[in-house]
């Protein structure tokens, strides 16, 4: 993600200038207050007035809400340097950010409006910007970047799935939400491969020359990707199978082989260029978990699922939030005090998270203190973000560090 070339003037406000502005903001902003909605209605019996289900509410958020927000920043930024087209900015990305936003509203109170209501706002977001994307790359003749369009409608699908089991026409509810899960592991496994090699072998030239890294893309990181997706494939799909597990232990361990070839042990100097790793290294472990727990039952299944949402999802969507919005906003590339408080809570939570279920009668108060460290983590990236994000680029690469 490279600084993009060009930018037309916007006569509006600066947020809706590029794609990562308004929609990392939005994330962050999202993530930090939906969390408390959730543990709130979990440990008092509070009815939401949706017509999801609690427990799905919450997931259907996760997945749908925020982390389709920051999939939004991440392509809107990154395909005008795929395809060499203007980006999109003014008003079309504010109508964009305004679907997104009516999306959580009508799923917050669908049981006010209706499920069919709720449906169609939420389902329009998605389906808008798929068709951004597809007029983007397909106008950019940008054919090598087309997965992304299916990754998308994979997503779409996902929700479509949620909102069917909400209008009771099928019980596809927690297929939906395991479909949008996958997605966004495959997106992070896929994406992940090219920048988390990348950025750490341009770090480790300029400070630390001495050591190489494997990181060009080759037969070994190919069979690792279809391995991981493989594994994700069948516990989508098929996860009470008997071939789920095994599947699931084959991609951890793929991906935990794919992570050791780029030497994240030598970054530790940098938490901008180590997060990524940490974060890559969540999908290797969550993999795991999910594939032992498939053999030998020890723990409850959430604990694999929220290593790879915690963990994955929510490290690697702050570590990339992070690095983007310090380079497209003129900050140097570098982890100030802030940003490293903000990697330390969000690996805190998913630590925490992962506990929760072996503290016994402290188990509520552990999931408080994971879900705490959660919103601290995005809610600091949202306050100290915001500014740089809602203001004009900073002129050259001297605008600090957060």
């Amino acid at each position: 993600m490279a600084a993009i070339p060009r930018y037309r003037q916007v006569t509006g406000p600066t947020l809706f200038s590029a794609g990562f502005r308004p929609f990392f903001l939005a994330a962050a902003l999202w993530a930090a207050l939906a969390v408390p909605i959730w543990l709130v209605a979990y440990a008092t019996g509070i009815v939401l007035p949706s017509a999801l289900p609690p427990v799905i509410w919450h997931a259907h958020e996760m997945i749908f809400g925020f982390a389709a927000a920051t999939v939004a920043g991440f392509l809107l930024t990154a395909i005008p340097n795929w395809t060499g087209r203007m980006p999109l900015q003014g008003w079309p990305l504010a109508v964009l950010v305004s679907l997104w936003l009516i999306g959580r509203f009508a799923i917050l109170f669908s049981a006010e409006i209706g499920a069919p209501v709720a449906a169609l706002a939420d389902l329009s977001f998605p389906v808008v910007f798929i068709a951004a994307v597809a007029r983007e790359i397909l106008m950019g003749r940008n054919w090598r970047n087309l997965p992304m369009l299916a990754a998308l409608s994979l997503l779409l699908i996902g929700n479509l799935l949620v909102h069917l089991d909400a209008l009771g026409l099928a019980d596809t509810a927690a297929l939906g939400n395991r479909m949008g899960i996958g997605t966004l592991l495959t997106l992070i496994a896929l994406v992940g491969g090219r920048i988390v090699p990348s950025f750490t072998r341009n770090w480790l030239a300029r400070n630390r020359p001495d050591v190489a890294v494997s990181a060009q893309a080759g037969t070994f990181d190919l069979v690792a990707l279809v391995v991981t997706g493989l594994g994700l494939a069948a516990w989508i799909f098929a996860p009470d199978s008997l071939v789920a597990p095994w599947a699931e232990l084959a991609a951890g361990v793929a991906a935990g082989m794919r992570l050791s070839r780029w030497r994240g042990l030598r970054t530790t100097r940098e938490p901008l260029v180590l997060i990524l790793h940490i974060g890559y290294g969540w999908l290797a472990i969550g993999l795991m978990l999910l594939g032992i727990n498939g053999l030998y039952e020890f723990l409850p299944q959430t604990t694999a699922l929220h290593a790879l949402t915690v963990g994955t999802v929510g490290t690697m969507t702050l570590a990339v939030m992070t690095r983007a919005s310090l380079g497209h906003t003129g900050r140097t590339l570098s982890a100030g005090p802030v940003t490293k408080v903000i990697y330390l809570l969000v690996t805190l939570a998913a630590v925490l998270r992962l506990a929760a279920p072996l503290a016994g009668t402290w188990m509520m108060l552990t999931l408080s203190l994971a879900g705490t460290a959660w919103c601290a983590s995005f809610g600091l990236f949202a306050i100290f973000y915001g500014g740089p994000l809602a203001r004009p680029r900073a002129s050259g690469d001297g605008g600090g560090t957060i």
